[in-house]
């Protein structure tokens, strides 16, 4: 009996040596020991819950429907569209990467764009992203900018659902509208639920923020913008404002020269401004592709054969670029 009160008055003394303050009650007048009672440790204190960061949904690409459409996926056998689409890339990510002749600001985003409508720009968009997206030092955002009418999802098989705009209007986190896909290093931004003033949320500084935001937080990301036709949309020429470079898709034998330079017209102010021909029919059976100098420099390529994989697909025929 006497261990254990000697164990009960050391463990008090203990507690009181730690700061812990024991009450001694009294009982007819006088002090009396508390009874040796095992003190519960203290709860240390709970920081204010963080918010955990929003994750992006995945969705699955129907790989083999996007390559008998005429897209270009990863692991494909070598095609003649794939390297047709290896030439259109390389300088587009040598401005990105600032290895061309000039650095480029923001030359990381590319907007691809069109005059007229049906010449074959979301179709080139999602072949340029998967394109890249094959590339080993390269991550690709493939975004849906033809707000008025988003095509991109329904070209990969998938539906609509919130994007670009939902994250200018403040409903939404880029994170939480982001898809990421079964293609590794690519990942899709939709256009989001129409709104009747995309035009102002384009213009606005929410957009300039989010676009410079876009351009410098990772430095191997290139983001190509599939944008609405210049000549019929004036959302098109307000996204051109913050872009480092711009690919205008012309339709072999259907786009009229007019058109083709009332829209360069239009983005004259980007320092960077590619033409690509596409729906070409080029005939003969060899294919090859060579270089020449002038205003800029430009190329030119060809296959044999007649390619319109989609209303708005095709063949790219030739490239040329102009810098200012």
């Amino acid at each position: 009996m006497s261990s254990l009160i000697e164990q009960a008055a050391q463990r008090l003394e203990q507690l009181r040596q730690a700061g812990v303050a024991i009450p001694e009650p009294e009982v007819d007048g006088g002090p009396v020991a508390a009874p040796a009672v095992a003190a519960a440790p203290r709860p240390l204190p709970v920081p204010p819950a963080a918010d955990a960061p929003s994750q992006s949904r995945r969705v699955e690409l129907d790989l083999d429907a996007l390559l008998a459409a005429g897209i270009v996926t990863p692991n494909a056998p070598r095609s003649a569209i794939a390297d047709q689409y290896r030439v259109i890339k390389r300088p587009l990510i040598a401005n990105a990467l600032g290895r061309g002749a000039a650095t480029v600001t923001h030359g990381n985003l590319i907007m691809i764009t069109s005059a007229m409508a049906g010449e074959g720009k979301t179709f080139t968009s999602v072949n340029l992203a998967m394109s890249i997206a094959s590339e080993l030092d390269h991550t690709v955002m493939l975004v849906d900018a033809d707000v008025a009418r988003p095509s991109v999802l329904r070209t990969l098989g998938l539906p609509a659902g919130p994007g670009l705009l939902e994250v200018l209007e403040g409903k939404a986190d880029l994170s939480e509208v982001m898809l990421r896909t079964n293609v590794e290093k690519l990942t899709l931004l939709p256009a989001g639920t129409p709104h009747p003033k995309a035009t102002e949320l384009l213009a606005s500084d929410a957009m300039r923020a989010l676009l410079d935001n876009m351009a410098t937080r990772y430095p191997d990301r290139i983001i190509i913008f599939d944008s609405p036709p210049l000549l019929l949309t004036t959302e098109s020429r307000v996204l051109a404002t913050n872009m480092g470079q711009i690919v205008v898709v012309v339709a072999a034998g259907k786009t009229p020269q007019s058109a083709t330079r009332q829209a360069l017209d239009t983005i004259e102010s980007c320092p960077v401004r590619m033409l690509v021909l596409n729906k070409a029919r080029l005939d003969g059976k060899a294919y090859g592709y060579g270089y020449g100098y002038g205003y800029g420099y430009g190329y030119g390529y060809g296959y044999g054969g007649d390619a319109a994989a989609t209303p708005e697909g095709g063949t790219p025929a030739g490239a040329a670029e102009e810098r200012r």
